[in-house]
């Protein structure tokens, strides 16, 4: 009978401990998610911030730029800064200089870095292991290290102010971040079973037929990743884009002399605007610029971001 308060308290010990290890459990899980959601929410205010700045500074009229009072919304909506922008880049012009660059330099990267890729992870050739040491050192070492040679070369072959200088570049496995390409392409396929080409191999199939057929379908998320990577750099570089073109620029070129352009064109478009009034509106019409520079890009994004999403889970690239 003695026994039978003992295995009570004992039970009333453990059930007070279970219950009190519950609530600590509760509380560090309230903790964590308070944290994760606070960290998540600051994480993405830093990286909108920009992009909310212009949205808003692009519909401001003059009124609003010096009213201590105006912090987001503008209190009178105009589009007289979105039109200057827009006439001040000459949009649809630089906009078709700026996809004769992309589209067939994309392809032919895609084309060559593919294949460039296969061909290191696949085969054994004489020299193979130079020409990757070669391959990484065109990701390690930056270009302007070899821009002289580069520019005297096309310049020789009278390839600037054309995109043609882009799709050779392209096409030869040197376009933008070409090797960093090859090299994720490299690293898919040398994940890839040899079992599968093998079969493929003894069912008759070539060894182009066994890479279309077979190989490519297999490789499609990373196909996506360079895709994205491709159009996105491609869209985005002023660096080799200011050292071959002079004239018919491309938007990230333009964009830098929208400002100094700004009062010739705009005096030209709204009769009788005084300069003040164009000084006023310069930050509106510079948001709105870049604004119409990245706007494709944040269309395409939104469209495409569950493949991206996907294709980057699957080729394990980080940071």
């Amino acid at each position: 009978m003695m026994d039978q308060p003992i295995h009570e308290s004992q039970r009333l010990r453990a059930k007070a401990a279970s219950k009190k290890l519950e609530i600590s459990y509760a509380v560090s899980k309230f903790f964590k998610v308070v944290f994760r959601a606070a960290f998540l929410i600051g994480l993405g205010y830093v990286m909108l911030y920009p992009i909310l700045i212009i949205f808003s500074n692009a519909f401001k009229a003059k009124e609003d730029v010096y009213d201590p009072t105006v912090i987001w919304l503008p209190k009178h909506l105009s589009s007289q800064a979105f039109t200057l922008a827009f006439k001040t880049l000459d949009y649809w012009k630089t906009l078709a200089s700026t996809c004769k660059i992309l589209f067939p330099s994309l392809i032919l990267q895609l084309t060559s870095t593919v294949l460039v890729g296969y061909g290191f992870a696949r085969f054994k050739f004489a020299g193979k292991g130079i020409m990757f040491m070669i391959l990484i050192f065109t990701i390690i070492v930056p270009m302007q290290t070899y821009m002289i040679p580069l520019y005297s070369q096309f310049q020789n072959w009278g390839m600037l102010d054309s995109p043609v200088s882009f799709w050779l570049m392209a096409i030869g496995g040197m376009g933008i971040r070409s090797g960093l390409y090859i090299f994720i392409m490299r690293q898919f396929f040398r994940q890839m079973p040899p079992e599968i080409e093998e079969a493929a191999l003894i069912d008759g199939c070539g060894y182009f037929k066994t890479f279309w057929r077979v190989m490519l379908p297999n490789v499609v998320s990373a196909v996506v990743t360079i895709t994205m990577f491709s159009i996105v750099w491609y869209w985005n570089d002023y660096y080799i884009a200011s050292m071959f073109y002079k004239t018919d620029l491309p938007l990230s070129v333009h964009l830098t002399f929208l400002q100094a352009n700004l009062n010739v064109v705009g005096k030209n478009f709204i009769s009788g605007i005084s300069d003040t009034d164009l000084w006023l509106l310069r930050e509106s019409v510079l948001s709105c610029g870049c604004l119409l520079t990245i706007g494709p890009l944040l269309i395409l994004y939104v469209f495409a971001q569950r493949f991206f999403t996907e294709s980057i889970e699957r080729t394990g690239i980080v940071g």
